[in-house]
């Protein structure tokens, strides 16, 4: 992945996302098929000291919409990305710096996915995410289902 591209999508989350900001959000890695985003725990704590359930979900939502956006980009497409559904699951505290990398599921790849969007100017995509605890097995975790809806499609269509 280009540095550029990804020192640009972090600017506009931290530009038009008020609440990446907030959590002091940052692009740590990227290569096309994971991606991870990195808060400090710092802004992101908990009235018990460990990371705040509603960062964590942020910062995993973020990081699959991140890794979506920054592929569609890459492919010179000009899509809205949306969060269609998600199953969040929290399995340990996290009491250290957060760092969320999401992937695509088991059985989802890119051609199929840049395929549909092709035929039909929207796809639809399954991400796994996970944020690591204190002995490296996920503490958080996220499947979710996002969608990528050309923008020239979505013209009239409001």
């Amino acid at each position: 992945m280009n540095t550029a591209s990804i020192r640009a999508l972090e600017r506009e989350i931290l530009d038009d996302i008020p609440l990446a900001r907030a959590i002091d959000l940052r692009i740590a890695a990227a290569d096309g098929d994971m991606l991870t985003l990195a808060a400090p725990l710092g802004p992101n704590i908990n009235d018990k000291g460990c990371a705040f359930g509603g960062s964590l979900a942020s910062l995993l939502t973020l990081a699959g919409w991140s890794l979506l956006s920054l592929r569609l980009r890459t492919a010179g497409e000009d899509c809205d990305v949306y969060v269609q559904d998600s199953h969040l699951r929290y399995l340990a505290p996290v009491w250290g710096d957060l760092a969320a990398t999401a992937r695509l599921a088991e059985g989802e790849d890119w051609k199929s996915f840049f395929g549909m969007l092709a035929s039909r100017g929207k796809g639809r995509l399954r991400v796994i995410a996970s944020v690591p605890g204190e002995n490296g097995a996920p503490a958080t975790t996220l499947e979710a289902r996002f969608v990528a809806l050309r923008r020239a499609a979505n013209v009239g269509a409001a």
